[in-house]
């Protein structure tokens, strides 16, 4: 993707295609013709499983009001107890905190190319599965990756059990 291409892209896309591009990822941001606000409609889009869709969930610590995000995979619940006890305690961010926090509208929050640097931790569900997407910056756009390169594009975020136990 060159110059001439990122200024036609949304501003966040436009945050999150340089990233990906400085960090030598190999997928650029693709815009969708429908919104992917939830994992379920960004699979539908996309032709995968719900599980594929790394979704971006942002809480609020609240010792300090930095922003916590957890990568998760589109078929699970985080588990608020678990990120609790990995980061300290948080709560719900409302669409106010995740704009500001991020650059990025609910719907539309990337796992990458936030405004301030958020607490980040990866769910390991996101490895039963060889490719996912993520959303890039706007509810309409998305890229691809595999579970492994959101390490290096996160600088080094831990994988964690961040989810709530499936029932069997």
């Amino acid at each position: 993707m060159c110059g001439a291409e990122l200024k036609s892209l949304p501003d966040g896309v436009q945050r999150v295609a340089a990233l990906l591009q400085d960090k030598g990822h190999p997928h650029a941001p693709q815009m969708l013709g429908e919104s992917c606000r939830t994992a379920q409609q960004a699979a539908d889009t996309l032709g995968v499983a719900v599980g594929q869709i790394a979704k971006s969930i942002i809480f609020r610590r609240k010792a300090d009001n930095v922003a916590v995000l957890v990568i998760a995979s589109g078929d699970r619940r985080v588990d608020e107890k678990k990120v609790d006890a990995l980061v300290g305690k948080t709560g719900r961010a409302d669409a106010d905190f995740v704009r500001a926090s991020t650059g990025f509208a609910i719907g539309g929050v990337s796992p990458v190319g936030h405004l301030n640097k958020p607490v980040t931790l990866i769910d390991r569900e996101l490895f039963r599965f060889e490719e996912v997407w993520a959303a890039a910056g706007h509810p309409h756009g998305v890229f691809r990756l595999r579970p492994q390169d959101l390490a290096g594009l996160t600088d080094g975020a831990p994988v964690a059990d961040v989810v709530q136990d499936v029932a069997a």
